[in-house]
């Protein structure tokens, strides 16, 4: 199976899916804390990772910041994931993000700030972050190796791992699990859908759920 195949394949299933899943095999990949800013629908996509260490004004030298080389990194079928420590500190703005929209990124995930929101909301890049703040990232802000392991939303997140971020919630899949967890996911997803359809045929919730297996059979 190709990797645009396997994006495909998991691209259908919901984020509380894919956390129900994630339940059966005991891993907690759920990102904590940071909301959608801009963007909608779902995304999917393999992680690209890179940290970012904050400071003071001017401990770091502007060039540090590096934000050309992190716009660069962001590529289609890819969700750039930054740590940033949780800091009130902009790593991306309204030209960068139309940089990493131009280039094609699946999303963003920044466990700091973005600012220019209106600019990345008019852009439609799917961007979500910790805060919305002004303060720039020049001078404040060093770019480590892109591809180091990162911590974002109380999740570690290795470079290549996937990435799904709805309305909803965002989620990480370990990709060394994801030969394992997908199909438990697909399974859940039918069982869903097999809920939903004995509804829509006149059952009702708990009589279709009991049906599908969705809800375990109730004790009298």
């Amino acid at each position: 199976m190709t990797e645009t195949e396997l994006l495909a394949r998991c691209r259908e299933i919901p984020v509380s899916t894919w956390c129900d899943a994630l339940d059966q095999v005991h891993v907690e990949g759920l990102v904590q804390g940071i909301p959608m800013q801009s963007g909608s629908g779902r995304i999917c996509g393999f992680a690209t990772t890179a940290r970012q260490i904050p400071g003071r004004l001017h401990e770091f030298e502007k060039a540090e910041f590096a934000v050309g080389r992190l716009v660069d990194a962001a590529q289609p079928g890819r969700v750039l994931m930054v740590d940033v420590g949780g800091q009130p500190i902009s790593t991306m703005g309204g030209l960068a993000a139309a940089g990493a929209k131009t280039q094609g990124v699946e999303g963003v995930v920044i466990d700091g700030a973005c600012r220019d929101v209106d600019e990345i909301r008019s852009l439609g890049l799917w961007l979500a972050s910790r805060h919305v703040a002004p303060t720039t990232g020049k001078g404040r802000l060093k770019l480590l190796p892109i591809g180091v392991p990162v911590a974002v939303g109380g999740v570690h997140v290795e470079q290549d791992d996937l990435v799904v971020g709805d309305e909803t919630g965002i989620i990480v899949i370990p990709r060394k699990l994801l030969e394992d967890v997908l199909p438990r996911a697909e399974k859940l997803l039918a069982a869903d859908q097999a809920v939903e359809q004995r509804m829509k045929a006149g059952m009702t919730f708990s009589a279709a759920g009991a049906a599908s297996g969705y809800l375990p059979p109730e004790k009298a």
